[in-house]
């Protein structure tokens, strides 16, 4: 096999990822909405969904496009990177729990949770987001949608983190949101 198709599956496989997260994010957001929730931000999701499938479709016309020499360390670093990306998102979700999802609900009424990663991070899923941003393409030297990810991704996270500042200021405490990143 090559390297090439190599990359094809391990991007299929975050596609795959990406799809269960999405399951599991319109089960969490029916829940929090039927507990009374309210959505913040619903103007800047599609934008949001474009970026992450433009994403992935990029880095694989990139790669497949450029066809660039991949060296054996980068490749191999930058996978390591992905996978521990994985593990520390689904860590964010599991430590969430039926609080976690991809848009920005606030339940009243709810605490926000203090263990896991976000005993150190305010938003521990948003650096994980950023981290394989660079690392996902470049499992295949694909720095050009690296780079544009990056920079296109760091306007909506300014975007998405006011959202959601301003959703917590809604609330009578701060202690009462919960949403993706700021539980």
């Amino acid at each position: 096999m090559t390297s090439l198709a190599a990359f094809t599956i391990v991007v299929a496989l975050v596609a795959l990822e990406r799809l269960a997260e999405m399951v599991v994010s319109r089960r969490n957001a029916a829940w929090s909405l039927e507990r009374g929730g309210v959505e913040s931000g619903q103007r800047h999701f599609p934008a949001m969904v474009a970026l992450h499938t433009g994403f992935l479709v990029g880095m694989l016309v990139e790669a497949w496009w450029r066809r660039p020499d991949v060296p054996g360390a980068l490749a191999w670093s930058m996978l390591a990177a992905v996978v521990l990306c994985q593990a520390v998102r689904w860590w964010c979700i599991k430590v969430l729990g039926r609080h976690w999802n991809t848009r920005v609900i606030v339940v009243p009424g709810k605490s926000p949770v203090r263990r896991g990663p976000y005993r150190w991070l305010p938003h521990p899923n948003y650096l994980v987001v950023v981290i394989e941003g660079v690392a996902l393409p470049l499992v295949h030297a694909a720095w050009i949608s690296a780079v544009i990810f990056t920079l296109l991704n760091a306007a909506l996270l300014t975007v998405r983190i006011r959202v959601e500042a301003e959703a917590l200021r809604t609330l009578s405490s701060p202690e009462h949101l919960v949403a993706d990143g700021l539980a």
